[in-house]
């Protein structure tokens, strides 16, 4: 089972990804970002490349698509909050985006 991050690895993983625009989720061990993209089959081509690498790595996102944008938060469900799988994806979902 994956561990929750805690301590400064928690508040390292934080700053890094604030800095490209992922906000924590009041009320919740989650982080949160919306993509906006030129259009919607830009956006849906988008998450048809994350939803290549989540299944790979057999993490999903929590997601929502309305024409060309995307939001999206992302937290470990059987870890109760928010891990380096979330980190890895939101950095991969990041960099797929551009």
């Amino acid at each position: 089972m994956v561990e929750r991050l805690t301590g400064s690895a928690r508040a390292e993983a934080l700053a890094e990804l604030a800095e490209r625009g992922w906000q924590e989720v009041p009320g919740r061990d989650a982080i949160a970002k919306t993509f906006a993209f030129s259009d919607f089959v830009t956006a849906f081509g988008w998450m048809t490349r994350v939803a290549l690498w989540s299944e790979k790595w057999n993490h999903h996102p929590e997601w929502r698509n309305v024409y060309r944008t995307v939001e999206v938060t992302l937290s470990t469900h059987d870890a109760g909050g928010l891990t380096e799988r979330d980190v890895k994806l939101a950095r991969k979902m990041d960099a797929l985006a551009g």
